[in-house]
C-alpha cells in the first residue's frame, strides 16, 4: 500500500480539510450526549419545557452542522478517490504500452485487463473510506472514551469488557478471510480469460458444437470465483449481528449496572444515558474500523497486482547512449551471428544467423511452422531483444537506436491483421496521423484494398467493428497492409501477412509493391512458393 502514496500526495491539502471536517463533526457527534443528558437532568426532572427548547435547538444546530461537514468530506474524499485512480490507470496503461513481448508472456492480457478495472475500483473504494472511516472513527473512539470515563470512572470496566470482545471478533474475521481474498482476484482473472476466450472463438465453438463444454467451463470458473466470494461474505456478514448483538449486550448491561447507581444516587439518569450512548459511539467506532480490517486486505492484494505492474521494467527500452538519426535510414540491414532463447527457455530458437538485406532487394523467409520465421524479423523493431549477436541497420546495431526513431522507420504487418474500431481511412491513418487523402489513397491502391472500398456506399468512412469483426480475413490483410505503406517506411516487414489473399490478388500486391516501393528493403515472410518466387 505505502508504494501507492505518491498518488495521494496531490491531494495532501484536501485531505488536511477533510481531516479538519471530520474533527468538527466528530466534536459535533460528541456534544449530542451530553445535551440529552442536560435535557433528562435539568429540563424533565424541573418540567422546564423552556429549557427543553432552548436545548432541542442547540442539538439541532448541532447536528445540521455534523451533517454538513458529513456531506462534505464525502464529497471530499469521492474526488480524491476518483483522482487516484484515475492517475493509477493512465500510469498502468502507459506502463503497459512500453511492455516487450516479454512483459505480456509474464501478465496475462485478462489479468492486465484486471488489475486496470476491478483492482483500481478496489483501491478506490478504499481510498473513500479511509478518508471516511479511519480518520473519523478514532477521534469518536477516543473521545467517547474520555466523556464516557467523565461521566462515571466506575463503570469503566464495561469499555474494556466491550473493547476485548471486539478486537477478538475483529481477528477472529480477519484470520478467515484475508487468505480468501489473494484467491478472488486470481479467479476474477480466470473468468476473464474464460470470457475472452469465448467471445474471440465463438465462431470455432458454434462450428465444432462445443458450447456445452464452454458453458461448462465458464460454469466452473463462475462457481470458484461464488464459493469464494459466498465464503468471504457469510464470514464478514457474520461480524454485523455479532457487533449488534455485542452492542446491545453492552446496552443492557449499563441499563443494569447503571440504574443501581442511580438508585444509591451515585449516579443521574441523565448521566447514565449519555454514558451509554458514549460506549455505543466507541463500539460504533470500532465497528467502522472492523469494516477498514475487511476492505484494507483485499485492497492490499489489489495494491500488490497494481505495484507489480507499475515497477515491472521494460526489458527493451532506450539507452542512455541511444541514437536519434537526423535522415532517414538507407535500409541495410545485417544479422551477425544472430542467436536468440525465449525468456526461461532452455535452448535456442535461432541459432547463429547471418545474412544482409538490401535496399531495392526483397529477402524472403520461408521454413516450417514453429521454425521461428516471426521470431527473427521480430528482433529487427526490437519486439525481442536478441540473445547473443547483432542486428545491424545501416551498420548501427539496433540496441543502440532510439526506439521511436527505430520504429518510425520501419513498415510492419504481422501475421495477424489487428484493426481498430473506427473507419477504414481511421485505421490506415494510424500509422501517421499527418497522412493526406492522396497518401491514404496510393497506400491503398498498393494493398489491392480499393476493389472492396469502392463496393462500400461510405467508402473510406465505412465503420470498422472492434477487432475488424465485419470485414474478412482477406479485407483485414489488406488493410493492415495499407496501413503500413501510408508512412512510405524505408523498411517493410510482412510476416506472413499475404496467407488469406487468393493468388491473384498475391500477385498484384507484390507486383505493386516492387513497384511503387521500390528503394525500399522488404522482408517477406511467407508459407507459399508463389510468394517469394521473386525475393
Amino acid at each position: 500500500m505505502t508504494r501507492l502514496l505518491k498518488y495521494v500526495e496531490p491531494y495532501i491539502l484536501m485531505v488536511i480539510i477533510a481531516i479538519m471536517l471530520l474533527f468538527g463533526q466528530a466534536t459535533c457527534d460528541l456534544a449530542l450526549p451530553d445535551f440529552m443528558s442536560d435535557i433528562v437532568n435539568k429540563g424533565i426532572s424541573n418540567g422546564d419545557s423552556g429549557y427543553i427548547i432552548k436545548v432541542g435547538l442547540q442539538m439541532l444546530g448541532v447536528s445540521l452542522i455534523s451533517a454538513t461537514c458529513a456531506v462534505a468530506v464525502g464529497y471530499i474524499a469521492s474526488k480524491i478517490a476518483a483522482g487516484v485512480s484515475q492517475s493509477l490507470r493512465n500510469d498502468i496503461f502507459e506502463k503497459v504500452e512500453r511492455f516487450s513481448n516479454a512483459e505480456f508472456d509474464k501478465f496475462s492480457t485478462s489479468s492486465l485487463i484486471t488489475r486496470t478495472t476491478n483492482d483500481i475500483t478496489q483501491i478506490q473504494t478504499l481510498v473513500v473510506m479511509i478518508i471516511r472511516i479511519v480518520f473519523y472513527a478514532p477521534i469518536m473512539g477516543i473521545g467517547g472514551f474520555v466523556h464516557a470515563l467523565a461521566n462515571s470512572k466506575s463503570m469503566s470496566w464495561i469499555i474494556a469488557l466491550s473493547l476485548i470482545t471486539l478486537i477478538g471478533i475483529i481477528m477472529t474475521m480477519f484470520t478467515l478471510a484475508m487468505p480468501k481474498f489473494k484467491v478472488i482476484q486470481s479467479l476474477v482473472d480466470k473468468l476473464n480469460l474464460v470470457v475472452r476466450e469465448n467471445l474471440d472463438g465463438m465462431l470455432v465453438i458454434r462450428a465444432f458444437n462445443t458450447q456445452k463444454f464452454e458453458e461448462d467451463r465458464f460454469d466452473k470458473a463462475n462457481k470458484d470465483l461464488t464459493n469464494t466470494n459466498l465464503f468471504v461474505n457469510r464470514v464478514t456478514a457474520g461480524m454485523m449481528p455479532a457487533m449488534m448483538l455485542l452492542m446491545n449486550l453492552i446496552t443492557v448491561l449499563i441499563v443494569w449496572v447503571g440504574s443501581n447507581q442511580v438508585s444509591a444516587f451515585k449516579m443521574d439518569v441523565g448521566e447514565m444515558m449519555a454514558y451509554m450512548q458514549y460506549v455505543i459511539q466507541i463500539i460504533s467506532a470500532f465497528l467502522m474500523m472492523s469494516m477498514m480490517f475487511i476492505m484494507i486486505p483485499r485492497a492490499s492484494v489489489s495494491a500488490t497486482r497494481i505495484a507489480d505492474v507499475l515497477e515491472t521494467e521494460p526489458s527493451i527500452k532506450n539507452s542512455e547512449s541511444s541514437i536519434k538519426k537526423s535522415n532517414r535510414f538507407d535500409g541495410t540491414i545485417e544479422f551477425r551471428n544472430v542467436c536468440f532463447s525465449y525468456p526461461g527457455a532452455e535452448e535456442d530458437v535461432l541459432h547463429n544467423i547471418s545474412f544482409t538485406a538490401k535496399p531495392s532487394e526483397t529477402t524472403a523467409f520461408i521454413g516450417s511452422t514453429g521454425s521461428g520465421k516471426s521470431t527473427l524479423i521480430n528482433l529487427i523493431p526490437r519486439f525481442y531483444d536478441a540473445t547473443s549477436g547483432e542486428v545491424l541497420i545501416d551498420g548501427i546495431n539496433v540496441k543502440n537506436i532510439d526506439l521511436h526513431e527505430l520504429r518510425s522507420n520501419l513498415g510492419y504487418v504481422p501475421q495477424k491483421g489487428i484493426l481498430f474500431s473506427g473507419t477504414i481511412k481511421s485505421n490506415i491513418s494510424y500509422a501517421d496521423k499527418n497522412s493526406t487523402d492522396e497518401e491514404i489513397l496510393r497506400a491503398s491502391n498498393i494493398a489491392q484494398a480499393m476493389e472492396f472500398i469502392d463496393s462500400k456506399p461510405e467508402r473510406f468512412e465505412t465503420p470498422i467493428a472492434q477487432g475488424g469483426n465485419n470485414v474478412s480475413g482477406g479485407q483485414k490483410q489488406r488493410l493492415s497492409i495499407a496501413r503500413a505503406l501510408v508512412k512510405n517506411p524505408q523498411i517493410c516487414i510482412f510476416d506472413d501477412s499475404f496467407s488469406a489473399l487468393d493468388f491473384k490478388t498475391d500477385a498484384a500486391l507484390r507486383k505493386a509493391i516492387k513497384a511503387k516501393t521500390g528503394s525500399s528493403t522488404i522482408l517477406l515472410v511467407a508459407q507459399r512458393i508463389s510468394t517469394i518466387m521473386n525475393a
